[in-house]
This record gives structure tokens, C-alpha cells and sequence, in this order.
């Protein structure tokens, strides 16, 4: 067990803290394989209903750690072989019907991208900055930016953060669509949400961002009919059901009431 990124229960919520901040939560070769671990394991366990991203000290993440694949004697192979570990943990969370939300409380740089747009819902902090910084340094996209990052806020502004050395702060964030929220405290603001989810009809959410996240890679027609099939599934749970009475009953409370006194 490492501590590069810490997992903890807090009952049906998996909170996951990357936790190599004096590295600024570049994500280096061991911490791939945990993420990737602990995708597996969060997604897999039928007692998790949404998880918590979020990261220790004054970074988010600085996305793959640079220096050490420049130190450590890998080649091409070795970090073509760490990426595809990574992707593995950020296709099983994007894929899973376990809704995510990320707190992101500061920079936000490269690969820290696709990590951060894992989640399906972020808060950032007033003072969370996002770059890209690629082509700085000769590399490409990785941990699924290419893909999650026009997904967000549309190709044309996900090759100006590609193309241009430029940084963009919390505003810019919240009103190109790159994070759903700011906050003055993302860490609390986003247990909030998952707290929501557990709260409320928590399969339900975890089906309605799996369709949505699957529906961006599919024709229209399998969309249709993976809907078909989930809310089918859905009305035949306990929970549904029970929820869908109380709706009806309070509709039919609400309509033979007399109409207000003018």
C-alpha cells in the first residue's frame, strides 16, 4: 500500500486525495499503477455510490511527472506502457455508472486535464489557474485530453489552450464550461454534491452520467436504445418505484386542490 494517492470510506462515498504534493501531484509511474488499481476496485464495489476527487497541498495536479521519466531512464515504450496504465483507471471511472466530483483547489496543468475532467462534476477554487504546457516541453496529450477536454468546452477553445501558451483562471474556467462550479472551499462545496447524490435516488444519477458519457462515443440510435433498456431497469427497482408513487400521489393532491382565493 503507497500513500500517493490516499483512499478513504466515508460510509457510501470513496474519497480519493492525490497526495504527492511537493511534486505538485504529478502522477509518476507508481502513482499510475495505484490509480488505475483503485479505479478498478472503487468501480467494482457495490457499496461506493459516487467518490470525491481531490488533491493535498497548493496544486491539483501538474499531469504526468516529467522529471521523472527524464531521470528514471525510460523511453518512448516505458511511457507509451505508463499512459496506457493511466488510461486504464480514467476509462474505468468514465465508463462506470459511479458518479464523480473533483475539488480542485489550484493549478491545474497538461495531463492534470484528463485526470481532473475524469469526474463528471468540478468545483475550483477562485485561485485555480489550468494550462496546458504540451508543446512546451515537445510532448502530446495524454490521459484522455485530446478526447474529455473538447468534450468540455468545444474544439476551438481546446486547441487554443493546446496551441497557445495560455493560462486560464477560475472565471474563465467556470464560463467556458471546463468546471462546473467555483467556490471559496471546493472541498467542502463538493462533498455537498456527492452527499446530494447519496441523498437522492443514487443509482439513478450514477445511469444518467453513464449515459451521457457513453452517448458522446456512439451513434445516435444506440443511444436510444441504451436509454430504453436503463429507465426500464430503473422502474423495476424498489426505489423507483416507490419514488414514482410519492410523485404521483403528490401530483394528484396538487391537481383536486381548490384553486387560491383572489
Amino acid at each position: 500500500m503507497t500513500d500517493s494517492i490516499l483512499y478513504r470510506r466515508e460510509g457510501a462515498l470513496a474519497r480519493l486525495t492525490f497526495n504527492r504534493p511537493a511534486s505538485l501531484n504529478a502522477m509518476g509511474f507508481e502513482m499510475g499503477r495505484r490509480w488505475r488499481d483503485l479505479a478498478h476496485e472503487v468501480t467494482a464495489d457495490d457499496t461506493v455510490g459516487a467518490v470525491l476527487l481531490d488533491a493535498e497541498g497548493p496544486a491539483f495536479c501538474a499531469g504526468g511527472d516529467v522529471l521523472e521519466m527524464a531521470t528514471s531512464g525510460a523511453g518512448g515504450a516505458d511511457v507509451t506502457a505508463m499512459a496506457e496504465i493511466i488510461h486504464d483507471g480514467i476509462r474505468t471511472f468514465v465508463e462506470s455508472a459511479t458518479p464523480v466530483v473533483a475539488a480542485v483547489q489550484g493549478a491545474v496543468a497538461g495531463g492534470g486535464l484528463g485526470l481532473m475532467l475524469t469526474a463528471d462534476y468540478v468545483v475550483a477554487s477562485p485561485r485555480a489557474k489550468f494550462v496546458s504546457r504540451y508543446a512546451n516541453i515537445g510532448l502530446t496529450p495524454d490521459l484522455g485530453v485530446s478526447t474529455l477536454l473538447p468534450a468540455a468546452i468545444g474544439q476551438t477553445r481546446a486547441l487554443r489552450l493546446l496551441l497557445q501558451d495560455e493560462t486560464i483562471d477560475a472565471a474563465t474556467a467556470l464560463d467556458w464550461g471546463l468546471v462546473a462550479e467555483v467556490a471559496d472551499d471546493p472541498g467542502a462545496r463538493a462533498a455537498e454534491v456527492a452527499h446530494f447524490w447519496l441523498a437522492g435516488a443514487t443509482a439513478a444519477f450514477g445511469q444518467a452520467k453513464r449515459l451521457v458519457r457513453a452517448g458522446a462515443r456512439r451513434a445516435f440510435e444506440g443511444n436510444l436504445a441504451d436509454e430504453a433498456r436503463s429507465i426500464g431497469a430503473a422502474f423495476d427497482t424498489a426505489e423507483a418505484r416507490a419514488r414514482v408513487a410519492a410523485f404521483a400521489a403528490a401530483s394528484r393532491k396538487s391537481a383536486a386542490a381548490p384553486p387560491p382565493l383572489t
